[in-house]
Parts: structure tokens; C-alpha cells; sequence
């Protein structure tokens, strides 16, 4: 499969839409190699099989999956609107995850959108220090791959940083598909154990997993979670907002930052272990310990 894409610098939308074809090349092998054409020739455009981030078009059918039109290329129900990578993954998404539907969707609103919103000049996160610090973007790190002004501006410098820019999103691509596939798979066992949960400020987990993203939305009366860790136990704050450190119920101010033999006599648990000075996180050595960590926690003033 012969890709075309601009020349010239390149950004994280292209870059992440190559990458995500290289996968789909590699899940299709009966596509055949990638080959990457970096040009705007308009013969080289045409003579490839599909075009990204180039051409002014956006139509499947064609091959065509540019936003760079008057007017754009559409928008998300949430505002967002689409660059060459949400194009490229709305398109082939859940054929790269293997199929699922739920994991292409979990992968757009964990990484497509952010990118699709930086190349359209979206703002979606306000910095709390603007003049302070900048946060690092995948779309910076991208950029970063860009041979500086005054570096080696030859065909093959340029091509060199290109490829190595292209390693660096297929990777990250990889992992966070994977990842998203396994917080696809954890959703089911989070809503079963609030499904079965005695108390519904308390949810249990038969095993650590991501919980955050299902449970926060869908159990509003959820205060802690509570998990079996690799040698011990841990109970957790719910987060009063997705993606924020604010917790529905801190966990008892006199814990924090205390551990062993302090926490086990503050608390008389005897296996109490550790408790975050953050209040949103403490560990004890057994189940029998923790859930009792728990019922103070629930029992105890806000």
C-alpha cells in the first residue's frame, strides 16, 4: 500500500496517522508493505493509494483523509474537531484493535482527540501555571523530532528524523491500543463488583485494574476502593472528578502520611501499613485489614 503525506515539516497528526496505518498494514498483511511517499507532487499524490494530512479532501471512498479544506473535515459530538489522525482512525480503528468497536473508541478519547485538538487549534486542557510552565504534549514531543533551524536541513537528515519521529508514535500507538484493550476488559469486572457491592460507598476488587474511568461516572455514591495487591492490600479514594486529585471522602486526616507501628496504634488495625499524606490512598496486609481501615474511613468525620 503506497501512502502519500506532505513534505516539509511534519506534526503528530500525520505522524500518528502513518503509524496507525503501519499496524493496519501489519493486522492486514494482505495489504502488502507501506511505503510512505512524502511529497506534494500532484502526480505523486494521485499514483498513491490513499493520501493523509494532504489534498484538501475527505472522502473514504477515494482514499482521501486531509482536514486542511474550507470548512474542515467535521467535528466529534463533543466539539472536537477531526485531523488526519481522527480521520485515519475513524476510518480503520477498530480493524486495528482487532475488531472492537469499544476499544477504538476508548483509544480516540485517550489519545486521537488530544492530537486532532492541538493540529486544529483546539484548546481542551487549561494550564493552572501558564506563565510558569508548559505541559509536554505528544504533539511537542513530535514536534520535537523536527530538525532544529540550524541543524542539518538535507533530503536525508530530514527523512532520518521523519522515520525516527514515525518509530516513536507506532510504539506509543501499540501500548496505548493494549492498554485500552485491557481498560475495555476491566470495565466489565468494575461493573460487576459494583453491581455486587453490600454497601455502595465501598466497592471491592477482586484484583488491581484500571477503575477510575468506569467507576467515577457510574457508581455516585462509591467513597473507596479497596484491592488486592501483589503482597498486600490497598484502599483508595474515589475522586470526586475524573482526572482531578479531589476525593469524594478524603481518608481520616489523622492518618496521613503515617505508617507501621503510628498507623496500626492510631487506628488499631494491626496489619495497617501505610497511609498517603495526599489522604487518598492507604495500604494494610490483609483483606480483614483493610476493609476495617475502610469502615473507619466511612464511619469517620469529612
Amino acid at each position: 500500500m503506497r501512502v502519500a503525506t506532505h513534505s516539509g515539516s511534519f506534526h503528530a497528526d500525520d505522524v500518528f496517522a502513518l503509524a496507525a496505518l503501519r499496524l493496519l498494514v501489519a493486522a492486514e498483511p494482505a495489504r502488502g508493505p507501506l511505503t510512505i511517499v512524502r511529497t506534494r507532487d500532484p502526480e505523486l499524490l494521485r499514483a498513491a493509494d490513499l493520501r493523509v494530512d494532504v489534498g484538501q479532501r475527505n472522502d473514504p471512498a477515494s482514499a482521501d483523509f486531509d482536514h486542511h479544506q474550507r470548512g474542515g473535515a467535521g467535528e466529534r459530538p463533543n466539539g472536537i474537531r477531526y485531523a488526519s489522525f481522527g480521520l485515519v482512525w475513524r476510518e480503520f480503528g477498530a480493524r486495528i484493535a482487532g475488531g472492537s468497536d469499544a476499544v477504538a473508541q476508548r483509544l480516540d478519547e485517550v489519545l486521537v482527540q488530544g492530537i486532532d485538538a492541538n493540529d486544529t487549534g483546539q484548546t481542551i486542557t487549561q494550564p493552572l501555571l501558564p506563565d510558569v510552565a508548559s505541559p509536554m504534549t505528544l504533539s511537542h514531543a513530535v514536534a520535537a523530532f523536527n530538525p532544529n533551524w540550524d541543524d542539518d536541513a538535507s533530503g536525508a537528515a530530514k527523512q532520518e528524523a521523519f522515520e525516527a519521529a514515525l518509530q516513536f508514535a507506532q510504539g506509543v500507538l501499540a501500548r496505548e491500543l493494549a492498554s485500552a484493550a485491557a481498560q475495555v476488559r476491566a470495565a466489565a469486572l468494575v461493573r460487576a463488583a459494583i453491581a455486587r457491592a453490600e454497601d455502595p460507598r465501598l466497592i471491592e476488587l477482586d484484583r488491581g485494574m484500571p477503575w477510575h474511568r468506569e467507576l467515577v461516572p457510574s457508581a455516585p455514591e462509591a467513597l473507596y476502593v479497596v484491592y488486592p495487591r501483589e503482597q498486600d492490600w490497598g484502599l483508595q479514594a474515589v475522586p470526586a472528578v475524573l482526572g482531578e486529585f479531589s476525593n469524594r471522602k478524603d481518608l481520616p486526616e489523622q492518618w496521613a502520611g503515617r505508617s507501621d507501628a503510628e498507623l496500626v496504634e492510631i487506628t488499631g488495625v494491626p496489619d495497617a501499613r501505610f497511609c498517603h499524606i495526599g489522604r487518598f490512598m492507604a495500604v494494610a496486609g490483609s483483606r480483614d485489614g483493610v476493609l476495617e481501615l475502610a469502615r473507619q474511613a466511612l464511619d469517620g468525620k469529612d
